[in-house]
């Protein structure tokens, strides 16, 4: 049985921002194509919790690249995948 998804109050945040972000740089047209990749790749890891690499070792955070310059930052619970937050990959390290 497919696991289900669950966003972090951080996740919501930091996918808010980079939406207004891309909306400001490209527009709607850009921001509706990103939104598209992102719930393909969130059914994506639905049904296959651990098709992207592991990020952090330590936490076992996943790392799903949704474009070049941002990626997704997920971890795998018993019953259910928990989104933690969305990452501009053009900032600094994380350093969390």
């Amino acid at each position: 049985m497919p696991l289900s998804i669950r966003f972090s109050p951080e996740s919501e945040e930091t996918f808010e921002a980079l939406v207004e972000q891309l909306n400001q740089r490209w527009g709607k047209k850009y921001v509706a194509k990103f939104k598209e990749e992102t719930i393909k790749s969130l059914k994506l890891i639905v049904n296959s919790p651990y098709l992207y690499p592991i990020a952090d070792q330590d936490r076992d955070v996943r790392k799903c690249v949704l474009h070049k310059n941002c990626a997704m930052f997920y971890k795998i619970q018993e019953q259910y995948i928990i989104v933690l937050y969305f990452w501009d990959n053009r900032q600094n390290p994380i350093l969390r």
